[in-house]
């Protein structure tokens, strides 16, 4: 067999080839490989460019696997000669170790094969070229570095250092740099003052982040066409993984390499492009064939992950995109069980009905924790059910940041607030208070210890008005401030959150947030709206902020046994981290008007999105359509099992059923798109007609649901619940605490002497109006 480009010499090719085709596919089928005619098809197309439409669990890693070796052993491919690019170390090991268990190959000839991330394969070149620059990619370290920098550059906590490097981050996937940014405002020049900066201390120390690896790889192969066509030779063969995922640069890195010969099979499906806001472009698939008029399409269509209704669910809500290619996914595995569907009254009331549920089955041996996913659109979303999981003792991993909505930067403050007016001289809380009032921390903090020591008082805050260097209007603010905090003690800790955005702090974030609509913003108004949901359970700021020391105690208490293995815990995550995964039951919360879709893709043409900072920005009808394939996504993580929930209210507001779930049912939503543009674009308005949906279950999950198909008929949805309901309730018989949770089913009426969540003593049953 010759290396190479695959080719045989000598006579008799065509049976050559045949022979070894079918020695190749005797030993996977004794192997217990066996593919479908699509995957075969695929796997034998070894010659110039290929898009292989891979829907969800169609077996897209056994076809690029069973293709390496088929290259290798039929083809006669040298090992070195194929370059395998993805997305993840994870993926890009599995693969190694699944060619390597290949019949005929063993691991010498796998490690030969370049089966890299794109990050890994550009730092390889890099450093094949002499680089010795150190890569510095740890978040936290960045965003110390950049404070820093702001600090230098008197723009003390002006800019979120997530931001700022999302926003160059930008830039870099599309081929800009920071000296492009715009300048058209203030803001715009100090963000591009910050970056630059960024950009030269770089320069100065040494050091490169993972963009810099990109555009580093990018520009070496522009710079030296030497070594681009040593690269070219060697690489006779590439292979892309999760193409949808692709941003422009690595498309760029890509192109250069395969050319001339276009022996390019890039694998992905344009219903999972979810990242656009990593650069990710769904058009690279859509326009394959424009770049390569030779390009064959092969369409992987047999799922081999779900049961049929879960399968069925997933076409018909991805079937009303328009900007996709045209595929129908079918079933391999049977499987009589039907989604569920829950209309709760709130998202208190959805987290213990879901908590609920999971515990009957795993009490019941149906289940094991770990065969459970609850997922989710934004990660404000997940505060309700954590909560549940961390005060029921349910071993469960959180595969965000770990953080609970009151550890965020843009929550603490306020609860910090909060915790002043309850005791003036609680000097932890004073730091982040110190911001808000445009004071740098360490220089006001060192001013308020330094002066209290010899004139202690009450409250230390008020040692601010003796600051050298306040002007007039600073010390206005200072005062006003002071009597806020005095004010908030009185009040209910919902009240308490009102006041404090309203006087100061919603006008400080839209400050630091350009005083321009992002879709940024908006994200940061629904976590302080989702605080206000949260205190709303309370009618003391004493009993919210013992609650919310509680929980943080827990979640600390089991932040060292959480690793990235999930073993026998419930999985958590956003859809955009689920992608690529699988679980035997997943519930999929919040799929409401303004949650999914979110708020930011119903007012996407209101928004500046300074992540982007492009031109060309989403439209309305694009962000939408890429609402639709999150929830596409997320149906098809389930394999046996999905729940689906869509909370009557959301942060305090009505919210309709999702509209990708009534178009899945058949159910048109008349006038809903002008509904939710004056409502999400223009923040007033009504909400949607939440219209019918087959088979609403207003109670707790069943063993059954709602059926997936289109046509699906039932009864209406729940009418909209009335502004308060006078509801039965435990109450902490304690005297110092008002602690109550909500009786949501007859059998816990039953139940005596509950303990109270805050403070252990015994509960009480009782009445009380709540908001609904």
């Amino acid at each position: 067999m010759a290396a190479g480009g695959g080719t045989q010499k000598g006579k008799g090719i065509g049976g050559q080839l045949g022979e070894l085709d079918a020695a190749y596919w005797r030993a996977m089928e004794q192997a217990g490989i066996n593919l479908n005619p699509a995957q075969i098809a695929a796997v034998r197309c070894t010659d110039g460019p290929l898009l292989t439409l891979a829907g969800a669990g169609s077996g897209k890693t056994s076809t690029l696997v069973c293709r390496t070796g088929y290259l290798i052993d039929v083809r006669g491919v040298d090992p070195s000669g194929i370059l395998l690019l993805t997305f993840s170390s994870k993926a890009a090991a599995e693969m190694r170790e699944r060619i390597a268990g290949l019949p005929g190959i063993g691991e010498y000839e796998a490690g030969r094969i370049q089966a890299r991330t794109f990050h890994s394969f550009c730092l390889w070149l890099l450093f094949s070229q002499g680089l010795q620059k150190e890569i510095f990619g740890d978040a936290r370290r960045q965003h110390i570095q950049l404070q820093q920098l702001m600090r230098e550059l008197s723009l003390p906590d002006a800019y979120p250092p997530e931001n700022l490097l999302a926003l160059l981050s930008s830039y870099k996937v599309n081929l800009m740099t920071a000296e492009q940014l715009p300048e058209k405002t203030e803001t715009d020049r100090q963000m591009k003052r910050i970056l630059l900066r960024y950009e030269a201390w770089k320069i100065e120390n040494g050091k490169i982040d993972f963009d810099d690896v990109l555009t580093g790889a990018y520009a070496l192969l522009q710079e030296r066409p030497e070594l681009l066509e040593r690269l070219r030779r060697r690489f006779t063969h590439l292979m892309i993984d999760e193409f949808q995922d692709t941003n422009l640069l690595q498309y760029e890195i890509v192109k250069m390499i395969a050319a001339p010969r276009n022996n390019l099979m890039v694998v992905g499906d344009d219903d999972q492009t979810i990242y656009s806001f990593n650069g990710a472009r769904s058009e690279f698939i859509l326009e394959f064939e424009k770049l390569y008029p030779r390009a064959r399409v092969i369409t992987l269509d047999i799922n081999y992950r779900s049961v049929p209704a879960i399968v069925g669910l997933g076409n018909e809500v991805i079937r009303h995109n328009k900007m996709r290619r045209s595929k129908t996914l079918r079933a391999a595995n049977g499987g009589a069980l039907l989604p569920a569907y829950m209309r709760p009254d709130s998202a208190d009331d959805e987290a213990q009905e879901v908590v609920d549920h999971i515990r009957r089955e795993v009490a019941a041996g149906r289940r094991e924790y770990g065969d459970f996913a609850i997922l989710y659109r934004s990660s404000s979303s997940n505060r309700a059910v954590l909560e549940q999981l961390v005060m029921r003792d349910i071993p469960h991993i959180d595969y965000g940041d770990g953080r609970l909505l009151y550890e965020h930067w843009l929550v603490k403050p306020v609860l910090d607030h909060m915790r002043l007016s309850i005791n003036r001289r609680d000097f932890d809380a004073m730091p982040s208070i110190l911001p808000t009032l445009y004071i740098a921390r360490d220089k006001g903090m060192d001013h308020i210890r330094k002066t209290d020591e010899g004139r202690p008082k009450k409250g230390p805050l008020v040692h601010l008005l003796t600051l050298p260097g306040l002007k007039d209007f600073q010390l206005d603010k200072i005062r006003q401030r002071l009597e806020v905090i005095r004010s908030l003690k009185g009040l209910v800790p919902a009240a308490a959150i009102t006041q404090i955005r309203k006087s100061f702090y919603d006008a400080y974030i839209q400050a630091g947030e350009h005083s321009e609509q992002t879709s940024h913003r908006e994200m940061l108004k629904e976590m302080l709206d989702e605080l206000e949901t949260s205190a709303g359970r309370f009618d003391s700021v004493v009993s919210f902020l013992a609650f919310v020391d509680d929980m943080l105690l827990r979640n600390q208490q089991t932040a060292a046994a959480k690793s990235q293995a999930q073993g026998n815990r419930v999985a958590l995550m956003t859809i955009h981290k689920s992608k690529g995964l699988e679980f035997p039951a997943v519930f999929l919360i919040g799929a409401s008007e303004g949650t999914l879709p979110h708020a930011s893709a119903l007012g996407a043409d209101n928004l500046r999105d300074t992540r982007v900072g492009l031109e060309g920005e989403a439209s309305y009808a694009e962000a939408l359509e890429e609402e639709r394939r999150l929830a596409y996504v997320a149906v098809t993580r389930a394999k046996e099992q999905l729940f689906i929930s869509s909370p009557a209210v959301q942060r305090g507001k009505k919210a309709a059923v999702s509209r990708f779930l009534l178009s899945a049912f058949g159910q048109e939503t008349a006038a809903s798109d002008a509904a939710a543009r004056a409502e999400f674009g223009g923040r007033r308005g009504g909400a949607p007609d939440p219209g019918r949906f087959g088979k609403v279950r207003s109670g707790r999950f069943g063993r059954e649901g709602a059926p997936a198909g289109s046509g699906a008929s039932g009864s209406a949805a729940p009418a909209a619940p009335p502004r308060t309901q006078s509801v039965p309730v435990w109450l902490c018989s304690s005297g110092s605490c008002v602690a109550w949770t909500r009786i949501m089913h007859s059998k816990d009426m039953m139940a005596a002497h509950k303990p109270c969540p805050l403070c252990g003593s015994p509960m009480k049953k009782g009445r009380k109006d709540v908001p609904v």
